[in-house]
């Protein structure tokens, strides 16, 4: 054996290392031997070495383990009737990393079909537990698992590690490890019993109360609703499944504006729903033991086993555009030039902004807009529409705020005048509602009028 074969060998993990991504000539370059030789040592490290691509175009990467685990990670899909099965493998790469062919799974890909991911795997993204279950969930695991009780201090592998063991019930359709893939496998053979009509409402009082224990205060002071999930009876479902979100049992100014908010989300679902341009899940109000709760009908399942594929704005973006944040419109039109989503989308993607912003929704992040990626590419039904404008403050406060209308550009007026029609009978249906405490529909009313006269002036409305 050569001197300088010998260094290379021992050399070839650093190199890596440091480049993270390389071909056979730029390590054969580095390491001062042959091409054939490169090949040849690549070769005897087995599956230590990741591989993507082939022949002339086939690049390296050092592989990663899981906490001690160096094989790869299999990656399970459970289509619409329920059944499962295997559709990929996610290669970890050392020191950081990820390959994994998603153009392969069918889902929107980049343009060059690089299956390389600088982090995490962008389908990964949404499964990753965040928010107020994110956190509920961190806290119960934290030290059986060994992360922190804050999800988003967690590193990638941390990540995959928890969705590897407890990643069986995530959003969308996607599974990843053998552990998780298992225990969906067990709630086909044992599924868990749907909560009746007869027992609901004192079902959601004690799960409310176990939220909260978890995922801490019941207020929203945090600006977030508190929430769990739930498989409920009711014959007019698609599906059994739910995302139930609440408000605390006491009668400050804060709890009643939540619930005030609560009802508005639900009348904003029924006025998209009832639209006839875009779609929004079933919802309805249930108020009991102080509390009102919005329960919503989970859109990526299907029956009682089936799952369809998601992706929100926010993993789309964060893949191909790194906007962060910003206008809908503006993220939904730089994917179709990167031809990620058809061009088709942006027109009802526009319309669900505008209606937002008639109806004062203030936090249209990126992660409050989703796409179904089956059969093919769609906007998802729509969630967390809501008057966020009136939200109390952190400390409980509920400040006054003036509504300030959001007018369009020339070329955007038909579309604006869709959601100017749909925002009036948003606030006609929240100045009426019983539901909704007296000072709030007041409000409501106030921009109510407040639309009726720029329609007076304007005549953007067709609703007479």
């Amino acid at each position: 054996m050569r001197p300088t074969n010998k260094s290379a060998r021992s050399l070839l993990d650093i190199e890596l290392r440091v480049r993270r991504l390389a071909d056979a000539a730029t390590l054969a370059k580095a390491l001062g031997v042959s091409h054939p030789t490169i090949l040849r040592i690549i070769q005897e490290r087995g599956n230590e070495v990741i591989r993507i691509g082939t022949t002339k175009n086939a690049r390296y990467a050092l592989r990663r383990s899981l906490r001690g685990n160096p094989e790869p990670i299999p990656v399970y899909k459970v289509d619409e009737k329920g059944k499962g099965s295997l559709l990929a493998y996610m290669h970890l790469a050392d020191p950081e990393g990820a390959v994994l062919d998603v153009k392969g799974m069918g889902w929107p890909a980049p343009i060059d079909g690089s299956p390389w991911w600088d982090g995490l795997p962008y389908p990964l993204t949404d499964m990753r537990p965040q928010g107020f279950l994110g956190r509920s969930l961190a806290r119960q695991i934290a030290k059986t698992f060994g992360v922190s009780e804050n999800p988003e201090e967690w590193s990638d592998d941390d990540v995959i590690h928890v969705l590897t063991i407890k990643g069986n019930d995530n959003q969308g359709n996607l599974i990843i490890g053998d552990t998780a893939y298992q225990d969906f496998l067990h709630t086909v053979i044992h599924p868990v019993t749907s909560i009746t009509e007869d027992e609901l409402s004192q079902q959601y009082i004690e799960l409310a109360q176990t939220a909260t224990r978890f995922g801490g205060g019941g207020s929203s002071a945090g600006g977030e609703f508190p929430k769990f999930t739930a498989k409920r009876m009711l014959n007019e479902a698609s599906n059994p499944y739910v995302i139930v979100k609440f408000s605390g049992a006491d009668d400050s100014p804060a709890v009643r504006r939540w619930s005030d908010l609560l009802v508005c989300e639900h009348l904003a679902l029924d006025v998209i729903r009832q639209s006839g341009s875009l779609c929004a899940p079933l919802s309805r109000i249930i108020q009991a033991g102080g509390r009102t709760f919005l329960e919503v009908e989970r859109f990526d399942r299907v029956g009682e086993f089936g799952r369809i594929g998601t992706a929100s704005l926010a993993s789309l973006d964060n893949a191909y555009v790194g906007m962060g944040s910003g206008s809908w419109i503006d993220a939904a039109q730089k994917l179709v030039t990167e031809r990620v989503i058809p061009s088709g989308l942006v027109e009802d993607i526009s319309l669900m902004w505008w209606f937002g912003k008639l109806i004062a929704n203030t936090d249209m992040h990126f992660g409050n807009l989703t796409f179904m990626i089956e059969p093919s590419l769609k906007l998802s039904p729509a969630y967390d529409m809501l008057p966020m404008l009136y939200a109390p403050l952190a400390g409980g406060e509920v400040p006054l705020r003036e509504f300030e209308l959001s007018l369009p550009k020339p070329q955007e007026e038909p579309t604006w005048s869709l959601a100017f029609n749909l925002a009036i009978k948003f606030w006609e249906a929240a100045s009426k509602d019983v539901r909704i405490t007296n000072s709030f529909r007041a409000l409501c009313e106030m921009n109510l009028r407040l639309l009726q006269r720029v329609d007076e002036k304007l005549g953007m409305s067709n609703s007479g």
